[in-house]
């Protein structure tokens, strides 16, 4: 293996990989950063430009935009309070309020180095524990997906521990609009009133886009008008220092794991890593109050939770022909279009595609680490704009960005009625990340019960005769208990989510 992977840092390392591979990375960071086109559009996009290249190059180009694609929706989030991608949703809760406290640079830097130790982590692992990591995928079936949906739901507590109820609240809002669109067992519609483009549901991205971009730009809007003088914060160009380092690096790493261990789940993406390693790294840590307030630890584990899954989504995409992710289904494409088959027989028979596309992803995290440090100084020009230009760019990125998914004013539409859902409940400092978490794994949860359900004879024995369902469930149980009790310690606080 050492001789293969010596080969593939030579090819990629080469006049015909390592520029496409840099221009992938930067690439992909742009549209990241930019709401609604997320890594998964970016590689779609891109794909039938590969039909002409040679394999690895192709590959190394689309993975390229991937790794890049997951960290540049850090960028937006942290500065703008605008989630790129939804991989990023969990990064505002801590990196948007240390924007506020004029420590954009600061934030940034740490959202890059943990981007880089969780992609690193993920490719290591990828590279060295690929097939027993697919065997383990290979064990999930419908209990063990609504079980992991479960747990994924009970970190609705912890972000919203400064008011649970609200969060409940939210969360319930979530799981009703996730029920729209076509039965998952018996395809009736449901909530869709006779409108054709809510038989497939609500799409999660005009939703975030609505919930995060346009409900601040409303917010911002009304203290403009209201002739409230807008503060800027004092700008600290300062990038992280020691003491960052030392307290982030053991979350971002264990972030990694657990990020390169949850991608290799076929269907849990980015978006629930990152909720799921921030949710950890809240209850394992010593001041979990600190958390939502700008806390190096939950901005580390959120960017390297997500940053995990590039690696471990390819696990069972190469090994079992399996993709893990939205963007592994594409690159599965581009795999057959190039004449690969995905599975066993592809570290055997194509070694050379297989480990150039490793030490590319190894290399892609060193590239992505380096323009994030570097264009650290540029990109916090960006707060310093002032509102009244800045607004009307942030809305038209925002409709753009909704509009572009599928060509469809509908989603435009969405984007708008959850901006003023946003706004309205920020008014009554109720959470928006609740909600988003909700839509994302209601469908999840849901579909997978019901299988379950029907695979048992409507039984609920599965929860504990399936050892990985019960040891979910036991952590869902967990989760919930430590919130509670951490929310008894710390005593009542002011909701922090909403605060512009």
């Amino acid at each position: 293996m050492l001789e293969h992977l010596i080969a593939g840092l030579s090819t990629t390392f080469s006049f015909a990989v390592l520029p496409v591979l840099f221009f992938g990375v930067l690439g992909g960071i742009i549209l990241g950063a930019l709401p609604g086109l997320t890594a998964t559009m970016g590689v779609a996009i891109l794909l039938p430009f590969t039909f002409g290249m040679d394999s690895t190059p192709a590959l190394v180009m689309l993975i390229g935009v991937y790794i890049g694609g997951i960290y540049g929706g850090s960028i937006a989030a942290i500065l703008l309070k605008t989630p790129g991608t939804p991989a990023s949703a969990a990064t505002v809760l801590d990196g948007y309020s240390l924007s506020k406290k004029g420590q954009a640079a600061r934030a940034l830097s740490i959202s890059a180095v943990a981007s880089f130790v969780g992609g690193t982590i993920s490719t290591i692992v990828l590279i060295a524990v690929a097939p027993l990591l697919a065997n383990f995928a290979l064990r999930f079936n419908a209990p063990e997906y609504f079980a992991l949906a479960l747990f994924g739901l009970t970190i609705i507590a912890s972000v919203s521990a400064q008011n649970i109820l609200k969060g409940l609240l939210a969360g319930a809002i979530g799981l009703l609009i996730s029920t729209v669109g076509l039965d998952p067992i018996s395809s009736v519609p449901r909530f869709t009133y006779g409108i054709m483009d809510l038989y497939s549901g609500v799409n999660v991205i005009p939703v975030l886009i609505g919930l995060f971009a346009l409900s601040e730009s409303l917010n911002q809007i009304e203290k403009v008008l209201s002739g409230k003088k807008v503060v800027m914060p004092k700008f600290d160009h300062s990038l992280m220092s020691k003491k960052d380092l030392k307290e982030m690096l053991p979350t971002a790493v264990k972030s990694g794991l657990m990020g390169t261990s949850i991608g290799s789940v076929p269907g849990a993406g980015a978006d629930i890593s990152a909720f799921v390693c921030y949710n950890e790294a809240k209850r394992s840590s010593k001041n979990p109050d600190e958390f939502g307030k700008g806390s190096v630890r939950g901005l580390s584990a959120a960017e390297a939770g997500n940053n995990g899954v590039t690696g471990g989504a390819l696990v069972p995409l190469l090994t079992l022909g399996v993709p893990g992710d939205a963007v592994a289904a594409v690159l599965l494409g581009a795999l057959i279009v190039q004449g690969l088959t995905p599975g066993p027989l592809l570290f055997t028979q194509s070694p050379d595609v297989v480990y150039g596309v490793f030490s590319s992803m190894l290399v892609g995290n060193i590239i992505m680490l380096i323009i994030g440090l570097i264009g650290i100084r540029f990109f916090c020009r960006i707060i310093e704009v002032p509102k009244i230009l800045m607004i009307p760019i942030i809305i038209f990125l925002s409709i753009i960005g909704a509009y572009a998914i599928n060509n469809s004013l509908f989603d435009v539409g969405v984007a708008i009625s959850f901006g003023v859902l946003g706004f309205a409940l920020s008014k009554m400092d109720i959470p928006s990340s609740p909600i988003l978490l909700a839509i994302i794994l209601g469908p999840m949860a849901e579909t997978n019960l019901r299988k379950a359900l029907l695979m048992y004879d409507n039984s609920w024995s599965f929860l504990y005769e399936r050892p990985i369902a019960l040891a979910f469930i036991l952590l869902a149980v967990f989760s919930v208990y430590s919130t509670m009790k951490m929310k008894k310690k710390l005593g009542p606080q002011p909701d922090t989510e909403q605060t512009n």
